[in-house]
């Protein structure tokens, strides 16, 4: 294992200097006022409508396939809208990350802290799974000032991004385990503690199985599955989302009833239903701008994501 001070070294050498420029002007910008926040978290959202074409182009194929009822006027006008909003939730990151968080700012509700309470009465671990709506991170935070949460992350690629995002993470949460990190995360559950992860994602690490998803199949990871059966946690929904208002509104659910069972892809699409329910009480705050469908059972229609 490298020495602290070779580790610190690799952090400081000059490969990294343009990444720590873009920490300090993150960092800068997670102090400006929340009001001013969201006003240019929208704006760049605007601009990043024109600046990223094919990422423009991701959201509008996603909003395609998941809400066919709607006309192509409207579902331009969602798509332009989530871009708004995921502009907004940039500004979100680096709040919850580097930023101040005090009572009464932002304003929000909870509901459902009481079933992790009872759980872990019962000396049971949670699994608290959440979608990749754009203010996720806040929220987690939001949801640490009345639960210790652990979190279960994908790390970044580079050495700096890294250490500075956890290390601002973990100003809130109680511990951060890298996807990785099995081993210590278990543990974590099976003392009792809470782990929050969002599981909604395609990856390529991992078991994953094709599950409904909006009606069409999605390729999902099933750790969600995995980790309740290794360690005995309860599995929780964490819904959270941002009102017109301004404030957030924090819901954790009771948990799913008779979870794990014996069958992953069931449980998996049991996860994904529930995030679905989720998506279509707030799509415009969803992060579509993945390309969530990329990959297809054999023998199924081409890249739903290549450029005309």
């Amino acid at each position: 294992m490298p020495s602290p001070s070779a580790t610190s070294a690799r952090l400081w050498s000059p490969s990294h200097w343009p990444t720590w420029l873009g920490i300090a002007l993150g960092w800068c910008a997670a102090r400006i006022p929340a009001a001013l926040q969201a006003g240019l978290g929208r704006r760049l959202g605007h601009l990043l409508w024109f600046a990223l074409p094919k990422r423009s182009r991701v959201i509008e194929a996603n909003l395609a396939l998941c809400f066919p009822e709607l006309s192509p006027a409207e579902r331009l006008a969602l798509a332009r809208e989530n871009m708004a909003q995921t502009g907004m939730g940039a500004f979100e990151f680096l709040r919850a990350w580097w930023g101040r968080v005090s009572e009464g700012s932002p304003r929000y509700t909870v509901s459902g802290v009481e079933h992790l309470q009872a759980i872990r009465e019962q000396g049971r671990g949670v699994l608290l799974v959440s979608a990749h709506f754009v203010h996720l991170e806040l929220c987690a935070r939001l949801l640490c000032a009345h639960v210790p949460v652990a979190g279960m992350y994908r790390p970044h690629r580079g050495a700096a991004m890294e250490w500075a995002v956890k290390a601002g993470r973990l100003r809130y949460a109680c511990a951060m385990f890298s996807r990785d990190e099995l081993r210590p995360a278990l543990k974590h559950l099976k003392s009792g503690g809470v782990l929050w992860f969002a599981p909604d994602q395609e990856s390529r690490k991992g078991d994953n199985v094709f599950v409904p998803f909006f009606g069409h199949p999605a390729s999902t990871l099933t750790s969600t599955h995995q980790l309740a059966r290794l360690s005995g946690a309860a599995v929780c929904v964490f819904f959270h989302e941002r009102l017109p208002d301004g404030s957030y509104r924090l819901e954790v659910q009771p948990p799913l009833a008779d979870f794990p069972s014996n069958d992953a892809t069931q449980d998996t699409a049991r996860v994904m239903a529930a995030f679905e329910a989720m998506i279509r009480r707030s799509p415009t705050q969803y992060l579509w701008l993945h390309k969530r469908f990329k990959t297809q059972p054999e023998g199924a229609r081409g890249d739903l994501y290549r450029s005309p």
